[in-house]
């Protein structure tokens, strides 16, 4: 009978062992499936207020302050991505995106009504592109 307790406690202790190895892979992968549901939600909120910045550019005579405001939510929006990842293609996306702000934001101040914001739309669709699991 000692034998056969030895080998019950041997499978028992692989039993335990591969548990631990299951269970830590799959929360790595829950890791990595939250940050991409992170990167896609934060993505569809810079989608909004991308949509919010081209409404605000064709109101620009009526409230230029829009304009900074929808600018400002892209902003917030990509330093949660920025901070939440760790991927080259999304980082590269981010850095692009917030360029073309930029380039928008230089516009309004330089007097710009009306600034071209179709920098901004490509780079919050390749950012969308790279953020879809």
């Amino acid at each position: 009978m000692g034998a056969s307790r030895r080998r019950g406690r041997a499978i028992a202790i692989a039993a335990v062992i591969a548990a631990v190895g299951l269970t830590a892979g799959l929360t790595t992968g829950c890791d990595a499936v939250n940050k991409a549901l992170d990167c896609v939600q934060a993505a569809d909120s810079i989608a909004d207020s991308v949509t919010a910045l081209q409404q605000a550019v064709e109101n620009a005579a009526n409230d230029p302050s829009q304009a900074d405001t929808a600018l400002d939510a892209i902003d917030k929006n990509l330093t949660k991505i920025g901070d939440k990842t760790d991927d080259a293609d999304v980082n590269k996306a981010v850095d692009d995106l917030n360029k073309a702000v930029e380039n928008v934001r230089t516009a309004i101040r330089n007097g710009d009504r009306t600034p071209d914001v179709s920098p901004v739309t490509d780079a919050a669709g390749e950012l969308t592109k790279v953020c879809t699991p």
